[in-house]
């Protein structure tokens, strides 16, 4: 199995599990939106996979599922036991399929989605009854058809249990290999496993008849060359996450140590007492260095290039671009940008439904680019770079651009937003990660079911990412997304607010300014130059919903649209170990952290910061 096979069959697997568990849950709670949300995204996620790979089986089971897991969530089908029991039917088959592969089989070899099971999933999306299960006999009879088919010259010798193990195994090893044949006829049986000492038998010579004794003893010496030392091992990632929480939260001691030290030195100390604090010191001093080096040495076991994933989307572009008749070209830059291998993993679902928008909706099909005096042939860039503290990956293609009033027409028509909502173009594009939230009429295998963009966002915010879109009518569409390199460990910069401890990270921190008493207004907002340039200025205690307080240092932000942030007071830098925030959700905030001093900091989430401190464009009520 080729490595990114063997990814995608790891990937599903996981996938299909979780498809269980949901499908279980959802027969206890038939009504529950997120279960069926859910279960409906792993089943496209295993789709778009298994189109990629080939698998038309796959793809086959995945999208009637989809069909039918649409219709519950619209309503137009119940969530009846017959539905959990036709999804069920349809998650084991892919599961099968995925073991399958698992265990060497080849792609090809797979068999087609049966029939049944094409057949129930139809009737659940039709609300009808399930039909009765094909009985087992047919699946005995199959055997015995086998069994029968062997050649007739076998020994018909019935062992004390009854069973002709000789007669069996003959009937199933290939012509030539059977054991020495009796005139009488074979001894028709079947249904039956084959045994263990036919199974060892099939190891001896073919064509020859064995004694039962093992000669293996009376074989020559052969020397065997020594292994090849192994200059790699394989470390289960739980280990590597738990080792680098820990070398997190040393520095972090550490860093408090020398903090909780600084202050004791500020007493003085006499005699056999300062010979213990100097010590103390050199072996604090010592300690952090240490702890300093051993969480470099962590971060960098797991960090990964980023063309590990980029590999897989020549073949995914040029598959589909075949399907949908256009004639495209995807140039990859930067696939030797190392980032924290949960980025990695995480990012190959956004980045094969961002390719699939991009050929789906982006480009053009050849006939009408000449129309519009382009070139036949379409291009679709992917690049990645190092940017400060944070990775870059911009995917831009030279397609049609997209409407923002279009945008905007088509999401009051789902009741995705209100009908009097003034939206920016900034914000139109936004639009395109609501959930539900598409501009085909009618579903496709490849994209129209309102959920791939919704992951893309989804899974970026969950790596303390952000994704901003340009687009241009005519010309092409850009999407960009930033990502800290790597997730645990942080550089922030520490500001306070309304009497809130807060962290910015430092991949959107440009400088900071002082802020004037007064301010210039445009349209009746705040306004600064900067560097000649005139910013808004924005509050971080407004943005966050905090009490007014006096604001006199200001932030400038380095976002799409950039501007000033304007916080009381900023108190240095720090890198923290960042505890996502699991319990509650609180807008603009992505998780907490400790401080050299002990104190409880709230991280302001990247995501939030690059969109101007503006939460993401609501649906309608």
């Amino acid at each position: 199995m080729d490595d990114m096979l063997k990814d995608f069959v790891v990937e599903a697997m996981d996938l299909a599990v979780n498809v269980e568990e949901h499908l279980l849950r959802l027969e206890r709670d038939p009504d529950n939106k997120e279960t069926l949300n859910a279960v409906f995204r792993s089943f496209h996620t295993i789709k778009g996979g298994a189109g990629f790979m080939g698998l038309p089986a796959l793809v086959a089971a995945c999208h009637l599922t989809e069909n039918l897991f649409d219709a519950l969530r619209t309503g137009a089908a119940p969530c009846t036991p017959i539905a959990i029991e036709a999804a069920l039917q349809a998650s084991g088959f892919v599961a099968d399929q995925l073991t399958e592969l698992a265990n060497g089989a080849a792609p090809e070899s797979l068999p087609a989605m049966p029939e049944e099971l094409e057949h129930i999933l139809t009737n659940a999306i039709e609300g009808k009854s399930m039909a009765a299960p094909a009985p087992a006999v047919a699946v005995v009879a199959q055997v015995a058809e086998v069994v029968v088919a062997a050649p007739a010259a076998t020994p018909a010798t019935v062992s004390t249990d009854g069973l002709d193990w000789e007669a069996m195994y003959n009937a199933v090893v290939p012509e030539g290999s059977q054991l020495a044949a009796a005139a009488a006829p074979a001894a028709a049986t079947a249904g039956v496993a084959a045994a263990p000492a036919a199974a060892s038998a099939a190891a001896k010579p073919a064509g020859k008849n064995w004694d039962g004794v093992d000669r293996r003893d009376e074989r020559p010496d052969v020397r065997h060359a020594a292994p090849v030392k192994e200059d790699s091992i394989r470390v289960d990632a739980v280990k590597l996450d738990a080792l680098l929480e820990v070398a997190g939260e040393s520095v972090q001691a550490a860093n408090q140590a020398a903090v909780l030290l600084e202050r004791l030195l500020q007493f003085k100390f006499e005699g056999q007492a300062a010979t213990l604090m100097a010590t103390l010191a050199e072996t604090l001093e010592r300690a952090s260095r240490y702890s300093t080096e051993l969480q470099r040495a962590t971060l960098a076991t797991r960090m990964q290039p980023v063309g590990r994933l980029f590999q897989k989307f020549p073949r995914l572009v040029r598959e589909l671009a075949k399907d949908l008749g256009k004639d495209v070209e995807l140039t990859i830059e930067g696939a030797e940008t190392e980032v924290d291998r949960v980025v990695v993993d995480s990012l190959y679902d956004p980045l094969v439904h961002m390719l699939r928008n991009s050929l789906d909706h982006g480009v053009e099909s050849p006939e009408a680019r000449l129309a519009a005096g382009k070139p036949a042939k379409s291009y679709i860039s992917l690049k990645a770079w190092q940017e400060a503290n944070s990775v870059m990956i911009v995917l831009q293609d030279d397609g049609k651009g997209m409407d923002p009033a279009f945008l905007r027409s088509k999401a009051q028509q789902k009741g995705l937003i209100s009908e009097n909502a003034q939206l920016s173009n900034d914000e139109c594009f936004q639009l395109v990660f609501l959930p539900g939230f598409s501009t085909k009429e009618v579903a496709s295998s490849v994209s129209g079911r309102g959920v791939g963009m919704d992951v893309v966002k989804t899974a970026v915010e969950k790596n303390r990412g952000a994704i901003h879109i340009e687009s241009t009518l005519g010309k092409g569409t850009k999407f960009a997304i930033r990502l800290p390199i790597e997730l645990s460990i942080v550089p922030t910069m520490l500001v306070s607010t309304s009497g809130a401890a807060l962290a910015l990270p430092m991949a959107v921190v440009q400088r900071v300014v002082e802020l004037p008493e007064t301010f210039m207004e445009v349209g009746g907002a705040p306004v600064l130059k900067d560097q000649g340039r005139p910013l808004p200025v924005r509050s971080l205690a407004s943005a966050l919903g905090y009490e007014s307080c006096s604001e006199r240092v200001g932030i400038v932000v380095a976002a799409p649209q950039p501007y000033i942030l304007a916080v009381e007071a900023v108190d240095g830098t720090a890198d923290l170990v960042i505890k996502p925030m699991t319990a509650i959700t609180v807008e603009g905030i992505t998780g907490t952290a400790r401080s050299a001093e002990g104190e409880l900091v709230l991280v302001v989430g990247l995501s939030f910061l690059m969109d101007g401190c503006r939460g993401s464009v609501r649906m309608a009520a």
